[in-house]
């Protein structure tokens, strides 16, 4: 129990500390949104807020075009480095790169054949609109490549947590969008078009700085067309498309929504729709930057077949980000009214109530919203097609869409708002109900919760996990090793080998790593016996230390230096060393 909690710590520890840069990763696309809205409230009019809602939709379709790449090339990454196969990393990086760059051209495409052929009439009748509409089309047209490249090359860089190089980049494209906005707006008076040419431009900004990295820094993943293999595309596929139904679903569920507002409230319901949408995704960047700590955090733990990490990455969600989205709601709540007035300064206009109670209703979804995203990404990862897909059918838009055909005609504006929160409500009932149906008993802690699939990772018959927090911890671990290994039939001579391997590594660890900073740390060793296999793990959050760089500077030196991690790599059948999200990961296979 004491080791299970070590590993919690420890990956709690981790989500938290990722978090933070991964909603800043999340911010970058959202705050062109907020600033778009923000200046064509202001300084371009209502029918360019309405454009910008129009544009929503279709934002989303290519966001789940760019999330299928995205979805399948992330979580094979992370399996991949996982197990420390570093060839299909590479492989998977370079066939992500090429064909990111055909499907933004193929979008680019598509957007100019609307606007010049003025085909946007199946997204509205308003002539003057949809004028604007096309022009806007124009401008975003010219940012798709680095929008959809940009998502990539993100989630990469976390993976090989190099994340200061996306913070610079984020920092670079918020302060680039701005500015352009003001020239292009506010001074030169582009309207709907500078508004997104100056989001189109921000977003090449962002995109090079984070190339720069993989193409003059001393990246892990190389781009290399010789080793572009096109035999896993079909993997990226099968993989990407659940993830991406989610951003699917939403525009369908966004044309509905549009399609009701403008017959039974009008196009300031639209306006107002935006607004509240808009803003609100600046928030929803927090628990976007939460789904994509645990997505990363997932796919490691299933490259690792780690059932123990896989629970504890659910148990965070519900421990810690859970209470911060609770707060957030709250906030959003309490200052409904200011928000509104950030767009529509008449409090006697309607336009401007109906954003307020967008302010005050639709937050009360965004903890559900939370859990559900959360569970799709685990039944994704698990290989629960069933579930996945009722879960992104009813979440993305079946019962929102479902929800204000019901209540549109008694109520209005709120109707809208009121269904997101209905619909969170269903599908989480639905996610407590699932394990019933799968298990046929109630569950009595978070794994029967989870159904877990049984073939999943080793049982913990097979594993012994031990936790270290001090050098006086280390001698113990030999002694516990060997007496594992004996239990399971391991003969004596390969016991005393793991055993002694693995206390020289763990030694080593808490001798240096614990002593670079004034953290406190902890040494989480697992043993597994798979396959007549003795696989000996040790996971740490020390500064970034390969035992193989010191066993090969070792052989120049002194014969007595490092005589441990000699030992170890003579004896051993195989040893592997990788920092994930910046955790220390040491394999080795007696």
């Amino acid at each position: 129990m004491q080791e299970h909690k070590a590993n919690a710590k420890m990956v709690t520890s981790l989500m938290m500390r990722l978090l933070p840069i991964q909603i800043l990763f999340a911010a970058v696309g959202t705050v062109n949104g907020i600033v778009s809205s923000y200046f064509a409230a202001n300084f371009v009019g209502i029918d360019a807020m309405g454009a910008v809602g129009l544009y929503g939709p279709l934002n989303l379709i290519i966001s789940a075009c760019s999330t299928i790449l995205l979805g399948g090339s992330a979580f094979l990454c992370g399996k991949y480095m996982g197990q420390n196969e570093q060839h299909k990393v590479n492989n998977i990086f370079t066939l992500d790169v090429v064909l990111s760059v055909f499907l933004s051209l193929a979008i680019i495409t598509v957007l100019l054949f609307l606007a010049a052929f003025d085909l946007t009439f199946i997204f509205t009748k308003d002539i003057s609109v949809r004028a604007i509409f096309n022009t806007y089309i124009l401008g975003q047209a010219i940012g798709i490549i680095p929008f959809i490249l940009g998502n990539q090359l993100t989630v990469f860089l976390s993976l090989e947590n190099r994340q200061r190089v996306s913070v610079v980049a984020s920092i670079s494209f918020i302060i680039v969008n701005l500015i352009l906005n003001y020239i292009f707006v506010r001074v030169l008076h582009m309207e709907a078009f500078g508004l997104a040419l100056a989001s189109s431009l921000g977003m090449w900004v962002f995109c090079l700085l984070e190339a720069s990295h993989f193409a003059f820094g001393a990246s892990y993943m190389k781009f290399n067309m010789r080793e572009f293999d096109l035999d896993e595309l079909k993997d990226i596929i099968l993989i990407g498309i659940p993830s991406a139904e989610e951003s699917a679903f939403h525009s369908v569920r966004g044309f509905i929504i549009n399609g009701l507002l403008t017959t039974y409230v009008g196009s300031i319901g639209i306006s107002a729709f935006a607004a509240v949408n808009n803003l609100l995704t600046v928030f929803m960047a927090i628990p976007a930057g939460m789904i994509a700590v645990s997505r990363l955090l997932i796919s490691v733990a299933i490259g690792e077949d780690d059932r123990q990490t896989l629970t504890d990455i659910m148990r965070g969600m519900f421990r810690r980000y859970i209470p911060i989205m609770c707060g957030i709601s709250v906030f959003i709540i309490v200052l409904a009214e200011p928000f509104a007035s950030l767009f529509y300064k008449d409090p006697a206009d309607p336009v401007y109530m109906m954003t307020v109670w967008g302010f005050r209703i639709v937050p009360l979804s965004m903890p559900f919203s939370l859990i559900i995203m959360h569970f799709i990404c685990y039944v994704h990862a698990v290989d629960r097609h069933v579930i996945l897909h009722i879960l992104n059918v009813l979440d993305g838009f079946l019962c929102v869409s479902l929800f204000t055909v019901l209540l549109i005609k008694s109520l209005g504006m709120n109707s809208v708002y009121i269904a997101y929160v209905l619909s969170g409500v269903v599908t989480t009932f639905v996610i407590c109900v699932y394990p019933l149906v799968v298990k046929g008993t109630i569950p009595r802690h978070l794994e029967e919760f989870l159904a877990m699939p049984d073939e999943f990772g080793t049982s913990s018959h097979d594993r012994m996990d031990i936790s270290l927090k001090k050098m006086e911890d280390v001698p113990l671990v030999a002694e516990k090793i060997q007496n594992f290994c004996r239990g399971r039939g391991v003969d004596k001579k390969r016991s005393y080998i793991a055993g002694l391997s693995m206390e020289e590594m763990a030694g080593n660890v808490v001798r240096h790593g614990f002593t670079n900073d004034k953290r406190q740390h902890s040494v989480d060793v697992r043993v597994v016996h798979k396959n007549d296999d003795i696989i000996l793990r040790i996971k740490d959050d020390c500064v970034a230390f390969d035992p193989r760089e010191r066993q090969f500077l070792a052989e120049d030196e002194d014969i007595t230096k490092n005589i441990g991690i000699r030992m170890v790599f003579k004896i051993a059948e195989e040893v592997k060393y990788q920092n994930l999200l910046g955790i220390n990961v040491l394999t080795v296979r007696i």
